[in-house]
């Protein structure tokens, strides 16, 4: 039995792809997609933050309930009332909070922003492929949708407490890495 080499499916025409409307339509939506972007939002008043949590609680409450026991209108009043509270918590925290928003920097930006940040010979040691002590404020300036300098990156991540540095860095740094599509069956 002899083993007979297997040809791979032949490619279309380029004339024919390019004439096809419907790759022609895709591919200028694949063109046009704008980078991942993330949020970090910052809220310093603990009772406005509380509040809201609570108020989503007992909406998430009595939404259960609700979907338990179809039937009882005092729940449906109560679950409408909760929304209420809900919407005006979620105002109330959006009124005081401060998001910052960042946005993943083109490929080869961000590959030249990492290897102007080599790691020390002691952060190599560590397996890290970076210096983050550099890297951090030249990062989140580069990835800040809302004009953060440098300086301003340098501030933060010098002034704020540590689990709020590292929330400000993995923002900017996991934005660079977002991905935003599902490789499943066609």
């Amino acid at each position: 039995m002899t083993n007979t080499p297997q040809t791979s499916k032949p490619e279309p025409p380029a004339a024919a792809v390019a004439a096809d409307p419907h790759w022609t339509a895709t591919r200028e939506r694949l063109r046009n997609r704008q980078r991942p972007t993330a949020s970090l939002v910052i809220c310093d008043d603990p009772d406005v933050k509380k509040a809201l949590e609570e108020a989503k609680f007992t909406v998430r409450s009595l939404t259960a309930q609700a979907e338990a026991s179809p039937d009882d209108q005092d729940l449906k009043k109560d679950l409408l009332t909760a929304q209420v509270a809900l919407g005006k918590a979620q105002e109330a925290f959006d009124e005081v909070a401060i998001v910052l928003r960042f946005q993943a920097l083109r490929r080869p930006d961000w590959e030249d922003l990492k290897r102007e940040h080599p790691p020390t010979e002691e952060q190599a040691e560590d397996n890290l492929a970076v210096n983050v002590e550099t890297l951090g404020p030249e990062m989140v300036a580069a990835s800040s949708m809302d004009g953060i300098t440098v300086d301003d990156a340098k501030y933060f991540l010098t002034e704020w407490s540590d689990g709020e540095v590292n929330a400000l860095f993995n923002v900017a740094w996991n934005v660079q890495s977002g991905i935003r599509m599902d490789v499943g069956k066609g």
